[in-house]
């Protein structure tokens, strides 16, 4: 074999082994793409609020209004609460979802996410029903307070079960039931971690993420990607499968709260 083909020979092969390198490249490079694409943690979640305007969303403007992007809830000392009230999203009542959405409140501030509630017809822009707790000394964040009905169903930190009390439909037994500001008929089941240590990982007068996974009659309640509580409600009187979702300003002195990047999912 003379020089001049083996130099050919050699090239070909330098070539050939180019060629492969970039097919594996362009292989990995679209590999990548569509993991991505896959684990994409906001898959099947669609924006509730615009940032921009309050499209189906029903509150007093007095308390409510859009800044900046996002949805801001303030009283001010000229207008101190007599009752809570809440903006109300239009849009659904959900049954089984999951929410997603970014929170920010100062630490005088008092609020929560209703969900799976229902409107008080003497009390206007009120609702009642399960609520994902939030206040701005970190005291109830995380936790599951069941507003003007079952007071708290499960403290940050616990996985409880809610069951059924004795004589559900008397008249006047809901509020007997309640000792404590919480709801008697329930048992502790697990622990998810201690409820300092848990507060820890919540950032105070910063973001934070919320994320709720309700499906059934299992209530989960995630800050910061981290199971804060855990419901199961077997209290077949009292529960309730859908209703209205909605933020809250609280009763109390003055204060403002923030919310952005709020996503939905139904299941």
């Amino acid at each position: 074999m003379n020089l001049k083909t083996k130099y050919m020979r050699y090239a070909l092969v330098i070539l050939v082994l180019i060629g492969l390198q970039s097919c594996k490249e362009k292989k990995e490079s679209q590999t990548t793409e569509e993991s991505t694409t896959l684990v994409d943690d906001n898959d099947g979640f669609e924006a509730i609020f615009d940032g921009e305007t309050l499209d189906n969303w029903q509150g007093d403007p007095n308390y409510w209004r859009v800044e900046n992007g996002n949805l801001v809830g303030e009283v001010t000392p000229s207008t101190l609460l007599q009752n809570n009230t809440f903006i109300i999203w239009e849009g659904d009542q959900p049954s089984d979802f999951e929410l997603k959405l970014e929170f920010r409140i100062a630490e005088a501030g008092n609020s929560g996410i209703n969900y799976r509630s229902e409107k008080i017809d003497t009390i206007q822009y009120a609702l009642r029903g399960y609520q994902a707790d939030i206040d701005g000394k970190i005291r109830y964040t995380g936790q599951n307070y069941e507003e003007k009905k079952r007071a708290t169903l499960a403290y940050r930190g616990e996985k409880a079960v809610i069951t059924s009390q004795e004589n559900a439909d008397t008249p006047g037994s809901l509020r007997a039931n309640v000792a404590k500001n919480a709801w008697q008929s329930r048992e502790v089941v697990e622990s998810l971690g201690d409820s300092d240590e848990l507060k820890t990982k919540i950032k105070s007068e910063d973001w934070n993420e919320a994320h709720l996974i309700i499906k059934g009659n299992k209530l989960q309640h995630y800050i910061n990607g981290i199971l804060m509580s855990e419901v199961i409600d077997d209290d077949t009187v009292n529960r309730s499968s859908s209703g209205y979702l909605g933020v809250q300003v609280h009763v109390g002195p003055p204060m403002k709260v923030e919310y952005r990047n709020i996503l939905l999912k139904k299941l």
